[in-house]
């Protein structure tokens, strides 16, 4: 059995920014993550993908991020179980608890902090004819390698930050890349809505407004896109690759039957620590879900960092906190 002070569930950048501060002072901590590597959705479905909100990085690549939060974490050596579901909690007469997986690995801890983002997820896929069959044959639902759109005629679908984000990127990438949204005004960032807009003016992609996919054809292989417009008349986009993005759709799994307060798939903290309802239980990051909450990054870092102020009480009980800087003790003074 594997013992350690946090087990954190999920391994994204907000559970690994949470080893950085839990190291800091003096907890250790092991990650448990259903996906067979490191990064969470920033690896699995958007490596190459550029973040623009991290402070300190005007631009960062999505995997890049995950390899500088690896190189941080590194002082405090701590313990991975990849590939692998949590699949049961048993609170222990201490009040401490030993996390169960698929595989049977057992995780004998102190404090529980779900960071799983969306849960066990999938991309939602919109119901239009013959996508299914197109599926690894052109229809795509997120870039994992760039290069394989280079000087390929592209179609993206949807009105959020990927769909923007991934417009963006592949216009310098693309013989031509095509976005169709179903509104005429994005749910993505400001900036972002209008640098594509400031393409689609210069020529240098098609945009597609007030638009619906309706069907996908090929023989064999994706050749061409319809789509009914906001004259409902139907139109067709010859194209090498269809990539919906229409977000994901999030399952808790056996997190669902834990006893704690969830709301639309989303588990309910007190944002004075991001404490659930269970005693040392926490979530932080995509997961969880309180008033004004924002699904960022930097958010769930902030998170993080109160959370381990927290769950310092459980590890050492008998120990009084004292906040330290990093900037006057360093690092390795923690």
């Amino acid at each position: 059995m594997i013992s350690t002070d946090i087990c954190i569930i999920g391994a994204g950048p907000v559970g690994l920014f949470a080893v950085f501060e839990a190291g800091l002072l003096k907890m250790r901590c092991h990650l448990i993550d259903t996906l067979p590597q490191i990064g969470g959705q920033l690896s699995e479905i958007y490596p190459q993908k550029p973040i623009y909100d991290i402070p300190g990085y005007p631009e960062i690549k999505a995997q890049e991020l995950v390899e500088r939060l690896m190189e941080q974490i590194a002082p405090f050596d701590p313990g991975f179980t990849l590939g692998e579901r949590v699949e049961s909690l048993e609170k222990q007469d201490d009040g401490s608890f030993i996390v169960g997986t698929n595989d049977g690995t057992q995780v004998h801890c102190q404090v529980v902090v779900i960071a799983g983002g969306l849960g066990c997820f999938e991309p939602r896929k919109p119901e239009i004819q013959g996508l299914l069959d197109f599926e690894g044959k052109g229809v795509e639902y997120m870039v994992k390698k760039p290069e394989n759109f280079r000087d390929k005629r592209v179609v993206l679908a949807g009105g959020g930050d990927s769909a923007l984000d991934w417009t963006i990127f592949l216009a310098d990438i693309a013989e031509r890349v095509t976005l169709i949204h179903r509104g005429d005004t994005f749910r993505g960032a400001p900036d972002s809505a209008e640098k594509v807009h400031e393409l689609a003016s210069k020529g240098k992609i098609d945009l597609i407004l007030q638009s619906n996919l309706l069907s996908v054809g090929g023989n064999g292989s994706l050749k061409e896109v319809s789509f009914v417009g906001r004259d409902q008349l139907t139109r067709t986009v010859q194209t090498d690759y269809l990539i919906p993005l229409f977000g994901l759709s999030p399952k808790l799994g056996p997190i669902a039957g834990w006893g704690l307060n969830i709301d639309k798939s989303a588990i309910q903290v007190d944002t004075f620590d991001y404490s659930t309802n269970v005693e040392r239980i926490y979530a932080i990051g995509d997961i969880n879900t309180y008033p004004g909450k924002l699904k960022l990054i930097l958010c769930g870092f902030h998170e993080a960092a109160l959370m381990v102020q927290s769950a310092f009480k459980y590890v050492y009980p008998d120990q009084k906190l004292s906040f330290k800087y990093t900037t006057v003790y360093g690092v390795n003074a923690f």
